[in-house]
Parts: structure tokens; sequence; C-alpha cells
């Protein structure tokens, strides 16, 4: 072969991934930026699960989803809540539900810290709330960082109420507060990071303010309970029956003097989350039904009733099989469920360029490199992962390429360095085909993690494929 026959051959044959950033029209960039403001609107108002759920419940109501325990409802669109925590939307197929559907499913809980059921204690004339961190947080990362609380409290009378402390401008915020580097070196610097920052230490400071003089006991607590009092009309005991999260004050933010990317907690899964819900409320009368599910529980292994390892997605199918005339019994159930093809929409880790060494470049996924296609999770020899098939990567990729969608392939670490688990493999008992597909991260788990803009409109667009294409 001579030059100019080696360059076809190598065009031809050489996959070269592809910068989201290339490609994108002058039309399409203007969209990424409408985009990215919306997304960047859902984040803030959509920081714990029931919330998402809120939101995601109202943006479905007004692109004509109906609640399919309503009687009557006939408009091909249709939408369940769960507990609050978990929601799930479908819109009717041209095949019958039986032939299959597509399916993307996505998180919705974060990583965060809860409030203990008995949180309120005052320590050295400081009062705190005692929490117990929920997911995988790198501990020292939540402390000396502003905070807010939201909260879900069942009163004694059975009444419930919602409130939150800290995002409003106005707010008072809350905080974790840290050791100066000064009295550190026993307590923290000379130990593992792990053993460092202690999970029975991240208590919130809530109030420095006495109720009363010297001779009032607990009078720090006091004050605090005579601000909920006051305010929610809340007594000590209604911390019992609470939910209470506290999360990251500060709102989503364009970061870099381009504004290409965005900072926010949240974004695993939220990123995905917001793409499936972009695409399915554009979805009109599709070949195949297309459903989004919304979990709640995977940072804590999606056990519990509002995780994927409950019986959310079959009771919906069920019901969905009977609400349109199809046979809703076991056998035509799992047929839908066998003959469906579904995307673990979950995100992965950006090859971080101060840690290349716990990645393994040729197989790490790139921020601003379009869609990742993740083909296993899992750890330790793909311990805990679905691992999907090549026929299946090859539907994904053909769907993918044929509507321009810029996609790579990605693996979370180099091979006994890291690893996780998505909701993948629960789904993929029913016998469905799944993949992992989604955005890479930076700063993942982190209260502030870094996604590319580009990144998001194309996983919008590869989502709206999915449940579009044929």
């Amino acid at each position: 072969m001579n030059k100019k026959q080696i360059e076809d051959f190598k065009k031809r044959t050489v996959r070269k991934p592809k910068l989201v950033w290339d490609v994108l029209t002058n039309k399409e960039n203007i969209q990424v930026d409408q985009l990215a403001d919306d997304y960047k609107f859902y984040l803030d108002q959509a920081k714990t699960e029931r919330e998402a759920v809120a939101v995601t419940t109202k943006k479905a109501e007004a692109s004509g989803f109906e609640n399919i325990e309503d009687s009557g409802n006939s408009s091909g669109k249709y939408y369940r809540v769960f507990r609050n925590k978990c929601i799930a939307l479908a819109v009717v197929g041209k095949n019958p539900l039986s032939a299959g559907a597509r399916i993307i499913a996505a998180h919705i809980d974060s990583p965060r810290l809860d409030l203990k059921q008995n949180p309120l204690y005052q320590e050295v004339d400081l009062a705190f709330f005692k929490t117990h961190y929920y997911g995988g947080i790198r501990k020292y990362q939540w402390m000396a960082t502003p905070l807010a609380l939201h909260g879900k409290i069942i009163k004694a009378d059975g009444s419930s109420m919602d409130f939150v402390i800290g995002e409003d401008e106005t707010d008072p915020v809350f905080t974790v507060s840290d050791l100066l580097p000064h009295l550190a070196a026993k307590v923290q610097s000379e130990k593992k990071l792990s053993e460092a920052f202690e999970g029975e230490k991240l208590n919130v400071l809530i109030g420095s303010h006495p109720l009363g003089g010297e001779e009032v006991e607990d009078r720090f607590k006091l004050s605090v309970l005579q601000f909920f009092y006051e305010k929610y009309g809340l007594v000590e005991e209604d911390f019992t029956c609470a939910e209470i999260e506290v999360v990251p004050a500060a709102k989503a933010r364009d970061i870099g003097l381009d504004r290409s990317m965005i900072g926010a907690y949240g974004q695993d899964d939220r990123i995905c989350a917001f793409s499936a819900l972009h695409a399915i409320l554009g979805i009109d009368k599709p070949e195949s039904w297309a459903m989004a599910f919304f979990f709640d529980k995977e940072e804590i292994g999606s056990d519990g009733n509002t995780g994927a390892k409950s019986h959310f997605v079959e009771n919906f199918v069920s019901d969905l099989l009977a609400k349109t005339g199809e046979d809703d019994t076991d056998r035509n159930l799992r047929r839908a469920l066998l003959n469906s093809m579904a995307i673990s929409a979950d995100v992965n880790g950006a090859l971080d360029p101060d840690y290349q060494e716990v990645h393994e470049k040729r197989n790490a996924a790139r921020l601003g490199y379009g869609v990742c296609i993740t083909k296993f999770s899992g750890s330790g020899g793909k311990y805990g992962s679905s691992d999907a098939g090549a026929e299946y990567l090859g539907t994904i990729r053909k769907i993918f390429n044929d509507n321009h969608i810029v996609w790579q392939t990605g693996e979370l670490g180099k091979v006994d360095e890291g690893g996780g688990g998505t909701i993948a493999k629960f789904l993929a008992v029913y016998g469905m085909e799944i993949v992992d597909c989604g955005p890479a991260l930076l700063s993942m788990h982190s209260p502030f993690e870094i996604s590319s803009k580009a990144d998001l409109f194309m996983v919008c667009k590869a989502y709206r494929a999915f449940f579009s294409t044929e």
C-alpha cells in the first residue's frame, strides 16, 4: 500500500473517539445551552428522591401523561408513583406490549447524610444533629461545606409535612466542622484516609444560642426545638418518624470560562434521570412501547420496596397489560419483559487528568466524548455485573450510529482497582437485553460532581433514538 492507501485503510478500520464539540452544528450548540439551563433548574428542584418524583410527575402531567390508577384513562401515556420515592412512565406503542418494550431505567437517589432517628443533642454549648451517611461518600468532602436540610416528617396525629432549610438565599445553612491542621497530626494526618474521618463524627452543627439562662438544662438543644415547634409545630418525638436528608446547599453552576461544564450535587444519577425524562416526554406513538423507570435506593444496593430489587416493574407492566386490554397473566407478563430491550441509565467515572494511574486509558470514558456504553460493571472479576452480550451491543451500536450519536465505551477503573454496580443486573433477571449507558462524570460521588454540557445533549439524543428506532 502507498501512503494514501494506508490512510484510507486507517480511516475505514481504526476507531477514533469523537469529541462532541467537534461535530455539533451551530443550531445544536444553541440547543446544548438551552438543555443545560433546563437541567440545572431540574437539579436545584430535585435534590432528594422525593423531590425528583414530584418534579417528574409535574412534567409528565404537563406533557399529557395520566395516572394509571385513573379510570377511563385512554391517553396512551401513563405514569405511576410508588411510595413517593420512585416513578414509572409509559407510552403505548403500535406493537402489543407482549412483544416487548424499550425501557430506560435510572435512579434518583444520591449519596448524602441522613439524620438518625434520635438526632438532636448538645455538646460543649453547641447543638448538633447526628447523621448516618447514605451511599458511597468520601467523608472528608462533607466537612466544612455549606449544607441544607430536606425533610419529610409524620406527626403524632398522622399528618405529614415537608420542609427545606438552607436552599433560599435568606436561609441559614449548616455544616460539619473539621479540625484545624495545627491539631490534626495524630488524629487525622498520621492515619489512613479510611480511618482519619469517622462516620460517627459527621455531626451537623445547627445552633449555639441558648434558650434561657444557665439554670436551664439542655438549653442549646431546647433552642433548636423551640425553632421547630414555633415554625412547624414539631416536637422531638416527631424526628423518630422522619426522613431528613442533609445535602449540599450549593446550586448547580456553569463551570469554566467557556461555560462548557456543569457542577452540581446529585448528577449521579440525575443527569440520566433528566435525560430519560426528556426523551420519553418527546415520544408519541412509537413502534414499541417506551418506558422509563426512576428508582430509589441504588446507592445502597437497590434494596427496599422502592429499589430495583422490588416488584415495581412487574406490577406496573402487569397493570399496563390489563389497562390496554392484553392478557395480564403471569405468562404474558414474563413474555413482555423477556422480549424487552433496556438501558440501565447510569454514569461512568471520567478519566481524571491528575489520577490517570487508576484508569486504563484505552478503556476509560472521557468527559466530552458523548454517551458511554459500559458493557460490564462489577468488580473483582466482573462480580456483581450483568455483562451485556455482543449481540445487544451490536444493536445499540447500530441505533447510535444510524442516528449520529457520538458514543464511547468505558469501564470504571483498572482491573482490580475499583469497579461498581448498577441496576442492570436486577432487570436482567427478567431475561431482557440490557446494558449500562450514560455520560461520564468527574468528581463522581462528591458533593459537587462535574458533567459536560455536550455529553448531556448527546445522552438525551441517544435515549430518544433508543425509544424511537426499531
